[in-house]
């Protein structure tokens, strides 16, 4: 195929926040919310190498603690509300936080080991 392939580092930034294929840019990267397509269907892209674990929970947990537990603390300090309220205004603010941007931080880390051709390390490999 002669698909044209992202060469620059703000190409692989915008495919990978849109979840889309880190090589070609315009086929998608996800089967469902966060189940990784085998390939993609536009270059034919073998996503077999994308192994984002858990880095982008960690990335969002922190900045999502870090706006949920702020906004309570102040809510708290200014207006001192009763129980129900907080429940109210802080668990969905804590799903929207979460789950909004879990899948294109995903795609992201896919397309960044992609663009810097990331592999698991091999002990004992002959570096030559």
């Amino acid at each position: 195929m002669t698909e044209k392939t992202i060469t620059t580092f703000a190409g692989t930034l915008a495919a990978g926040l849109a979840c889309a294929c880190p090589r070609c840019g315009r086929g998608k990267l996800f089967a469902g919310f966060l189940t990784l397509k085998p390939r993609c269907e536009v270059c034919g892209l073998d996503y077999n190498f994308a192994d984002s674990g858990d880095g982008p929970a960690v990335f969002i947990m922190f900045l999502a603690g870090a706006i949920v537990v702020g906004a309570a603390l102040v809510t708290e300090i200014e207006f001192h509300p009763p129980y129900w309220v907080h429940a109210a205004l802080w668990l969905p603010l804590i799903l929207i936080v979460t789950l909004g941007p879990l899948r294109p931080m995903k795609g992201l880390m896919i397309a960044l080991q992609f663009y810097h051709k990331a592999a698991e390390s091999r002990f004992g490999a002959d570096k030559s």
